[in-house]
């Protein structure tokens, strides 16, 4: 159980569960209404997809050379030789298979448009990774998070919640979340640049160097409460998020200090809290 725990990489999950969060709760404080089951078959899916794509990440960057035993990061099961290559890439089809049961009722209840979410969600689990055109591995993965972590799951989650898309609304919120959310993989890459360089994995800290990388992580940490602020014509839900604020700076202020070491990890932890906490305070700016 522990070593598919290490592999599921729980640490992460907060980037699957906040958009469905944070999408539901707008779709409370826009309607006074939200679809409970619905929402939880939403949350239930996103996570499976997500651990999908942290399996298909361990047992493919293993077999593209990505992950060394220099490694910096958390270890991870294929390349320590904890479990076969093969295992973990079933297990992530299983997971992909788990995750279209569960989405069942959301087509069932929202139609075509869930079909249109979902299957690019799908390929992109293990395109993230593997196919003949790998994000990550093309200085793409900040981009997909961006979109499918933030954009499409808030807006879609706001419409599984109330059949509507509230678009403005849905897209600011999705920016919001898809940055917090994009902050942990931009670590990430900047955290394992040396190791990176030396395989076929370029990414965006490898292709433009730790100081873009460092001014990318700085933006993504203190533009979105400041976007909110900007475009929110509630000023609830605008500015009890500016309190990551100083969460922000810190991570910033780490990140110009700390040079690419396997300190990442606590920063990477840093940037996981400052997604919850916005989610957190996204939800008291909604009720109260």
């Amino acid at each position: 159980m522990r070593t598919w725990l290490l592999a599921a990489r729980p640490k992460t999950l907060p980037a699957a569960i906040v958009p469905v969060w944070v999408g539901s709760v707008l779709a409370f404080s826009l309607t006074g209404n939200w679809s409970p089951g619905l929402a939880v078959c939403a949350l239930i899916s996103a996570l499976l997809i997500q651990v999908a794509t942290n399996l298909f990440n361990d047992a493919l960057d293993f077999q593209k050379g990505a992950d060394t035993p220099e490694r910096l990061g958390p270890r991870r099961v294929t390349s320590s030789g904890l479990v076969p290559q093969e295992t973990v890439i079933r297990l992530g089809i299983i997971s992909l298979a788990a995750a279209c049961l569960v989405a069942l009722p959301l087509i069932a209840a929202r139609g075509w448009p869930m079909l249109a979410i979902g299957l690019p969600s799908l390929y992109f689990a293990f395109g993230y990774t593997g196919g003949p055109w790998p994000l990550a591995y093309r200085g793409l993965g900040e981009l997909f998070v961006l979109i499918f972590f933030g954009l499409v799951a808030v807006s879609g989650t706001v419409f599984v919640n109330t059949g509507r898309w509230f678009w403005p609304e849905s897209m600011l919120a999705g920016t919001q979340v898809g940055m917090f959310s994009t902050v942990l993989i931009a670590i990430n890459n900047l955290r394992d640049v040396a190791e990176d360089s030396r395989s076929t994995k370029r990414t965006l800290a490898v292709r433009f160097g730790t100081t873009a990388a460092r001014i990318e992580i700085s933006l993504l940490c203190l533009l979105p409460p400041l976007l909110g602020l900007a475009l929110w014509h509630n000023a609830r839900l605008s500015r009890w998020p500016l309190a990551t604020l100083p969460l922000g700076a810190f991570i910033a202020w780490r990140i110009w200090l700390t040079p690419p070491s396997a300190g990442y990890n606590k920063l990477l932890a840093a940037g996981g809290i400052q997604l919850l906490l916005f989610a957190i305070l996204f939800t008291l700016g909604a009720l109260f």
